[in-house]
């Protein structure tokens, strides 16, 4: 997907219009539907603010696709979420976490990592280091 077509989907999914948005962002509606069309492409300082105005990373707002089999078919994902793709699970249970999964999170070979499970929202993986205590406080609350 282009900027563009990030642009309008993000646009649509904050039930903005075209006036309102370009308020925000101080551009005129004619500009914004410029910049959705592909005819024209906003500065560095705009795409920041449009980036902050949708809570996304600017890298996503230009260059997220979700076409690209690892996305999904997912729209862009708010700052600081991600989405790995699809893993298979192995004859063992064992699972490969992906590449960049691994760089974001600092996961190394050796480092110990905790499965967490809810019925209802379903399994989560957080690696050890300074979680035991958060984990048992929140066990306490209940």
């Amino acid at each position: 997907m282009s900027f563009a077509e990030n642009l309008v989907e993000l646009r649509k999914y904050h039930d903005f219009s075209q006036e309102e948005l370009a308020d925000m962002i101080g551009v005129s509606r004619q500009t914004l539907s410029k910049y959705e069309t592909g005819e024209s492409l906003p500065d560095i300082e705009k795409c920041k603010h449009l980036a902050n105005v949708f809570g996304v990373t600017i890298d996503d707002l230009i260059s997220y696709d979700k076409k690209n089999e690892d996305n999904l078919g997912l729209g862009v994902p708010p700052k600081g979420k991600h989405i790995f793709g699809m893993v298979k699970v192995g004859d063992k249970g064992q699972i490969v976490i992906p590449v960049k999964a691994r760089q974001i999170f600092d996961i190394n070979p050796g480092d110990s990592i905790i499965v967490l499970g809810d019925e209802e929202q379903g399994i989560a993986l957080i690696k050890e280091k300074g979680i035991l205590e958060m984990l048992n406080s929140a066990m306490k609350m209940k």
